[in-house]
């Protein structure tokens, strides 16, 4: 999955995308670097981010998913919380509902995706973008966080959408501390568990800066280790900003022998 920030302030490419144009001819780059899907998003959700008013976020992002929609054969996801963001993002073509509140952050969302047949991918975030690095804090985060996807999902399903249109994600650095994070990914078997494909976000985030030693560090080394490690652990979606490098590390590491995930 490449990620297409339409946005001044993401934590990595803030900015450099925020011309509709610049975002589209990013898009296609990432298709042509070997993207299966695409994510756009119009709002970031980095730690302690502004919320941005609905008007702006359909400002940013409709035009951007029309005019990819139109140009490319991969699915878009639309990156949101907004009912109204998703309906009008899936009437320009969007075929997924990427939420990092997991259809809780608007009334109107679950019922949105419900009558759209449009997929959804549900995230665990303990807090909300302005207060989830606050003090996070679980007893046993693995267990938290697999029966919180649990108990969205089965909302989801409940709600009239099928369980074969619902991937879950577990939130990597929404919410968690290093410890936390690194949990997590060391026991992600544990979520083929709950029956749907896995999406992982760990691209260039903030714990492999804590594991370098240097929160300066150029970052794609440490996303690619990560990337080969979810592949690894059979992982469907992994969400990136570098779609060409992660490409050809997963390519050399199938090619070595190594068993991933036939979908990557």
């Amino acid at each position: 999955m490449g990620i297409v920030n339409v946005t001044p302030d993401s934590f990595y490419d803030g900015g450099k995308y925020f011309d509709p144009k610049a975002a589209v001819d990013h898009a296609l780059q990432l298709v042509a670097e070997g993207a299966d899907l695409l994510d756009i998003g119009g709002e970031s959700t980095r730690p302690y981010a502004t919320p941005v008013p609905l008007a702006e976020e359909l400002r940013r992002v409709i035009p951007v998913v029309a005019e990819v929609a139109s140009e490319v054969d991969v699915p878009i996801s639309i990156d949101t919380y907004k009912a109204q963001v998703a309906r009008e993002a899936i009437a320009a073509g969007a075929e997924v509902v990427n939420d990092i509140t997991a259809l809780r952050g608007d009334p109107e969302m679950l019922a949105v995706v419900a009558e759209s047949g449009a997929g959804v991918c549900l995230m665990h975030m303990q807090g909300t973008p302005q207060t989830m690095q606050d003090a996070p804090f679980y007893e046993d985060v693995l267990r938290e966080v697999r029966d919180f996807l649990a108990c969205v999902r089965d909302r989801t399903v409940a709600a009239g959408v099928s369980a074969d249109r619902i991937a879950l994600d577990p939130g990597i650095g929404f919410g968690k501390r290093l410890e936390h994070n690194l949990a997590l990914l060391r026991g992600m078997e544990t979520f083929h568990q709950l029956g749907c494909p896995l999406l992982v976000g760990p691209s260039r985030k903030r714990f492999i800066g804590e594991l370098a030693g240097d929160m300066q560090a150029d970052r794609l080394p440490g996303t690619i280790a990560t990337v080969l490690s979810l592949a690894m652990k059979g992982v469907q979606i992994i969400r990136v900003h570098d779609v060409g490098a992660v490409r050809q590390a997963l390519r050399v590491f199938a090619a070595l022998g190594w068993s991933l995930n036939e979908d990557l």
